[in-house]
């Protein structure tokens, strides 16, 4: 599709100018850890490709953006989904996004990845007047020194653990939580380029247990088959995964859900300390009215997806306008661990669950 080469507000970033941006983000940190670290694996790994946009008057405005916001976008329309920066302290630049009406469609479906709850909720102050802001949040916890003294069990003699190859690809996709918001493509570029481990099972080949590097850096879609679960295996892949992240000049850090204790206590042990709250969103104007909207097939030609839909047992979290946060009842997850958050559903077709109140931890809202 056609780029854009400037908006209201933001200007169109020419490839030579990023690293002198990675160094401004670096000012920001931890906070501004996710997009930092998009750029760097932009720049190095050329995983997908971008569109950065900075604020006209960047950086004395530090406000940044990126298009798009994941591999599977609404009609293939990259303006549809988005990543962005503000730091905190300067939150009042968010504004910005009140009238950026060139680079963004506001009477259209938006989805926004894994964002600063405070930026979150400086645009829902203005979009709760035009629409529905449906939020799941999601601590980042980052690893800024592995702990190596952790020692752990071997793997059983009929377990190994490789790297994961282009024949692994399909398969993880298809039971990847959130496969309606990226495609088979990504996979096979990620197993190709970035680091990628599995644990396999000796006789069968088959594999169990799972994790990649992503294209923003993180530690993601680490997964157990149910068969596999409490043996152990989460916290060896992590481990081991951290340790190559960290030998490819990365930052390790992971989206781990407020209630999922036995994740966050996974990551801890390793090393990992929280940094910020975060939370996905998916924004729906009140005047769009289309019955595809909440339907993506895994196609470049998606239409917009819904959130991802709950177990009986999750808690469903629904961001709706002006509605605040209260603190929420721990849950357990019956895993080793295993960053699963992308697996918990959120039900939001129907009217009780759009009348419902959140229930979050220290009153940030929810969800990469």
């Amino acid at each position: 599709m056609e780029i854009i080469p400037e908006g209201r507000h933001f200007r169109l970033v020419h490839e030579s100018e990023l690293p002198e941006i990675l160094v401004t983000l670096e000012r920001y940190l931890p906070e501004s850890l996710k997009f930092h670290q998009t750029i760097k694996t932009y720049l190095n790994d050329r995983i997908w490709d971008f569109k950065f946009y900075v604020a006209k008057d960047w950086p004395e405005k530090p406000i940044i953006l990126h298009f798009p916001g994941c591999t599977l976008t609404p009609y293939n329309n990259i303006y549809q989904a988005f990543g962005i920066f503000c730091p905190s302290a300067q939150i009042e630049h968010v504004d910005l996004m009140r009238t950026e009406d060139v680079l963004i469609d506001w009477q259209k479906p938006l989805y926004l990845n894994f964002t600063h709850i405070a930026i979150m909720n400086r645009l829902d102050d203005f979009y709760s007047k035009i629409g529905l802001m449906e939020r799941l949040s999601g601590d980042i916890y980052v690893c800024n020194k592995l702990n190596t003294d952790l020692e752990l069990d071997p793997l059983p003699d009929d377990a190994e653990m490789r790297l994961l190859t282009l024949d692994n690809v399909q398969g993880i996709h298809d039971l990847y939580p959130a496969n309606e918001i990226e495609c088979v493509k990504l996979f096979d570029i990620l197993v190709r380029v970035l680091p990628g481990l599995g644990i396999f099972r000796k006789d069968t080949n088959e594999l169990a247990a799972w994790m990649v590097h992503s294209y923003y850096g993180a530690m993601f879609s680490m997964q157990t088959r149910p068969d596999y679960r409490r043996m152990g295996y989460g916290i060896r892949l992590a481990k081991a995964l951290t340790q190559l992240v960290i030998e490819r000049g990365y930052t390790p850090f992971v989206v781990i859900r407020p209630h999922n204790d036995a994740s966050r206590n996974l990551y801890t042990k390793l090393g990992y300390v929280k940094a910020y709250e975060t939370c996905r969103v998916r924004m729906t104007p009140d005047c769009y009215e289309d019955s595809t909207v909440g339907t993506i097939s895994n196609t470049s030609y998606a239409k917009f997806p819904p959130l991802p839909q709950a177990n009986d047992d999750d808690e469903c979290v629904v961001q709706l306008r002006r509605v605040k946060q209260v603190p929420g009842e721990s849950q357990t997850v019956d895993d080793e661990g295993i960053e699963d958050m992308l697996a918990e559903k959120c039900d939001i077709s129907n009217d009780e669950a759009r009348e419902r109140k959140t229930t979050t931890d220290e009153g940030i809202g929810e969800d990469k």
